[in-house]
């Protein structure tokens, strides 16, 4: 019951990559970026015994389709996210989201009509604003970044991603987060992420906060060096009866950096994760 992403989807933005494995109530998890489905692999396996977990590649990541010229904003991926729920037939399953994940799965719920049976959001873009001053940059400068050298792109991305952490990974799983952004492809869709970044894909589901449907949770490693934990903070105060907590000592990657700590946290959830208590 380990990550793959050995299937694929057509949808409107392109053949998406993705996996499942388990059986039981559906639950589907939403990368974000800079990251891949591959962000959930060390989780899976634990909740896989009890859910039947579905994860994919967004657009433009991982081992989906990454083409020039291709779009990928949140707007984009809202829509594909509501795509693959038909793939799989689900009608109403727990959701998981991560990052910019949480954008995705709030727009597809607010402004694609998807049900969820309930929503978890850990360490996720869904205020403005956001992004770094690098991040801002970058997209204001795409084709001079487009152009760097191979080897002086690859260290670019592996800093980045570490720029995220407070805990190292493992080299191996640093190794599989930045490799889909190497070579000609994975280098232009890295810098047209940056350039199709856009507050205006959660400025305009944040004032239909209050129309959400569904029980939500909020998570957040608190050392989050992206995302502060305050924004966490304020973001379940903009979610009716939403549930805040908080992992301490744990940076932006949760599911990588504290795994195990994640998996306690969520067995101890009343009602969203209950069946993890072996963790």
């Amino acid at each position: 019951m380990s990550w793959n992403v050995d299937n694929r989807a057509q949808t409107a933005a392109g053949s998406v990559a993705w996996g499942s494995a388990g059986d039981g109530q559906p639950l589907v998890l939403a990368h974000g970026w800079p990251w891949s489905s591959f962000s959930w692999h060390r989780v899976i396996p634990a909740l896989s015994p009890f859910y039947k977990v579905h994860w994919f590649d967004m657009p433009g990541y991982g081992r989906s389709d990454k083409t020039a010229g291709q779009p990928t904003s949140l707007d984009v991926q809202g829509a594909v996210f509501a795509e693959m729920l038909s793939v799989w037939g689900l009608a109403s399953p727990l959701v998981c989201a991560h990052d910019f994940g949480g954008a995705v799965t709030l727009r597809a719920h607010l402004l694609h009509g998807c049900d969820f049976d309930s929503l978890l959001l850990m360490n996720v873009v869904a205020l403005s604003p956001w992004g770094s001053a690098f991040f801002d940059h970058v997209g204001r400068h795409r084709d001079a970044f487009t152009g760097l050298p191979p080897h002086i792109h690859a260290a670019v991305v592996e800093a980045y991603i570490k720029g995220a952490l407070v805990n190292d990974l493992d080299s191996d799983d640093l190794a599989a987060l930045v490799a889909p952004w190497l070579g000609a492809e994975g280098q232009a869709s890295f810098y047209s992420q940056f350039a199709q970044a856009d507050d205006r894909y959660t400025d305009e589901i944040a004032d239909r906060f209050g129309d959400i449907r569904c029980p939500v949770t909020v998570i957040w490693g608190e050392d989050d060096p992206w995302i502060p934990v305050d924004r966490g903070r304020t973001l379940a105060t903009r979610l009716p009866g939403s549930g805040f907590s908080t992992l301490s000592g744990v940076g932006h990657m949760p599911q990588l950096e504290a795994p195990d700590t994640l998996l306690h946290l969520l067995a101890s959830l009343p009602d969203d994760f209950p069946k993890v208590e072996g963790h």
